[in-house]
């Protein structure tokens, strides 16, 4: 497995998170520029520089060479040295993969935050323009109204016309001034209902003007968190090729090691058939595994038509509960949460149902997954892409708890993970999102429009 070290990990990442008081709008625009320059050289450090892993820069020594070694003293010394320094290698390829995976799943965080406050900034601003354009509508009629009654109480000079007429009679001086009075008034009402409507129709064109930038800023805000996330896979997926890398390797350097320090060991016959024999029990391990979520989903899918554990509809085409539980936390602003996973954002952008530890998550939709593993505090997470601009997230999975990987199709209630307390989390629950052309939205309301109601 390739170790992907590049030379970024100290770079605009950290100044950028550590900018996070200042004033939003100078913050927003360097967090653009320092995402969009992350992805661009992880990818160049991954495509173009791919630094060789330990395991294949070095030569690990074979049984035989250990055997070859164990008579003479100078040359053993020189093997335990050596084995324990592949040793220290492998430790320090996972601490540098995994600070560079939390480096990007910050990196994506960040970018995420920005996405999601300019997406409810330019719904803001929309809402405020489309309301501002029906007070200048509503205003405009009621000036064109009042118009027209001027216009069929005198004709085009109603004031001559009221003159005339009480100066033909020579009588009721002061009915004609009432009706010049009340004349005056609806002439003043109408030019204020008609400056009203002017001025509500320039705050509505300035209010969509400032929409327009908003929503601009918010599409490349997208593309960066998009970008992000592809880094942020990258990255998690280096992180565990390391980490399965040192666990397979180590434990037959550990052997090793151990037979080299043996002064009673003669040959190395039984170190090798007891790490052959440790292989075989993780291999079988593994299979049942394999099987046992093979089988969840199998029943998941048979459940129903598709509907899997949550008991949701079939067809791969409706829209199921992710998993059973009261909802403990909405979507909206909240306290900070902090935990050993980190803290998370004052801005809960999901629902929390309370499932319990190890209860079945099941995909709410059909679709594929586009991020599957660890993410900073959403801990181990995963992502499903629906289409049409719509995902689902899902956080806070255990340890060994993502049945599914990267690029793989999945169908509506299928067995995808569960439930566990990693990453910002201090107990046992599914954090869910929906997302809508990337910005996070209400779960709640999203899921109940379509029968699949949270809780």
């Amino acid at each position: 497995m390739k170790r992907t070290r590049t030379a970024i990990e100290s770079g605009p990442a950290a100044r950028l998170i550590g900018r996070r008081s200042a004033a939003r709008a100078g913050v927003t625009r360097r967090r653009i520029m320092t995402v969009i320059g992350f992805t661009a050289a992880l990818v160049m450090a991954v495509t173009l520089a791919s630094p060789v892993a330990p395991a294949q820069a070095a030569k690990y020594p074979s049984w035989q060479d250990l055997q070859n070694a164990k008579s003479n003293t100078s040359a053993a010394r020189a093997q335990v040295a050596e084995i324990r320094s592949l040793i220290a290698g492998l430790q320090t390829q996972v601490a540098e993969t995994r600070a560079a995976s939390d480096a990007r799943a910050a990196e994506l965080e960040v970018a995420q935050d920005d996405l999601d406050e300019a997406t409810r900034r330019a719904e803001s601003l929309q809402a405020q323009a489309d309301e501002s354009k029906k007070t200048a509508d509503a205003a405009t009629r009621q000036a064109g109204q009042l118009a027209a009654q001027l216009y069929r109480t005198g004709g085009t000079d109603l004031s001559v016309n009221l003159f005339l007429e009480g100066e033909a009679s020579g009588k009721g001086a002061d009915e004609l001034l009432s009706k010049l009075g009340s004349m005056s008034k609806l002439v003043e009402r109408s030019a204020d209902i008609y400056d009203q409507a002017q001025t509500a129709k320039n705050t509505a064109q300035a209010l969509g003007d400032q929409a327009k930038v908003a929503k601009a800023e918010r599409e490349k805000l997208r593309r960066a968190a998009e970008d992000a996330l592809v880094a942020a896979q990258a990255a998690a997926d280096a992180a565990a090729g390391a980490l399965a890398e040192s666990e397979d390797k180590g434990v037959e350097l550990a052997a090793q090691l151990t037979f080299m320090q043996d002064t009673e060991a003669k040959t190395a016959e039984g170190y090798r058939a007891g790490v052959a024999e440790r292989k075989r029990l993780a291999a079988i391990e593994a299979a049942r595994v394999a099987a046992a979520r093979a089988a969840a989903a199998a029943a998941a899918a048979a459940a129903g038509g598709g509907g899997g554990s949550s008991g949701g509809g079939g067809g791969g085409g409706d829209w199921v509960s992710p998993a059973y539980g009261r909802i403990t936390a909405g979507y909206g602003p909240r306290p900070r949460i902090c935990s050993s996973g980190g803290c998370s954002s004052s801005y809960h952008s999901g629902t929390d149902l309370a499932t319990g530890c190890y209860a079945p998550i099941s995909a709410a939709h059909s679709g594929r997954v586009v991020y599957a593993g660890r993410l900073g505090t959403y801990g181990n997470y995963v992502l499903i892409d629906h289409g049409g601009g719509v995902s689902t997230g899902y956080a806070h999975i255990r340890d060994g708890g993502i049945f599914v990987r990267n690029g793989q199709r999945v169908g509506t209630g299928q067995a995808i993970a569960s439930t566990g307390s990693t990453g910002a989390s201090t107990a046992c629950h599914l954090h869910f999102e929906v997302r809508v052309n990337g910005g996070r939205i209400n779960p709640v309301p999203f899921m109940g429009a379509r029968g699949a109601w949270l809780g």
